[in-house]
């Protein structure tokens, strides 16, 4: 899998658990350590454990891919996963602002999800014979 498909998986693997303020960032020209940041934000010790094995435990079943190393844990309010190409950093909204790495890494673009398509509903302006359509 190439880094950025990679980093934009993480990223959904966080949203699946309701991480906050999610971003990713493109440091390839900025860094000889890794292609991208994944940076999310838990409300709480078991919020970041649950976002951390979401990660590291998909990744591992699904794609056969383990961190080359993790630092931190949920008590730690910051966990890092690091795939390489990928780090996954995901902390408590206090320590994210503390560190704030979006301000150090302010030059790297960000980069966006995927757009996702959702059908229509009856209620949007078409009607709904052409909702169901799709």
């Amino acid at each position: 899998m190439d880094a950025k498909k990679l980093a934009l998986l993480c990223r959904k693997l966080a949203d699946d658990k309701k991480a906050e303020n999610l971003l990713v960032l493109d440091v390839r020209k900025l860094s000889s350590v890794t292609d991208y940041f994944v940076i999310a934000t838990g409300t709480s010790e078991p919020h970041l454990r649950a976002i951390e094995s979401e990660i590291i435990d998909t990744l591992a079943v699904d794609h056969g891919l383990r961190p080359t190393s993790t630092e931190g844990n949920a008590r730690s309010n910051w966990v890092v996963a690091d795939y390489f190409d990928v780090i996954v950093h995901v902390m408590k909204k206090d320590v994210r602002e503390k560190y704030d790495l979006e301000g150090l890494w302010s030059d790297a673009p960000r980069v966006k999800p995927p757009a996702t398509r959702r059908k229509k509903s009856a209620t949007d302006t078409d009607t709904a014979e052409d909702a169901t359509a799709e």
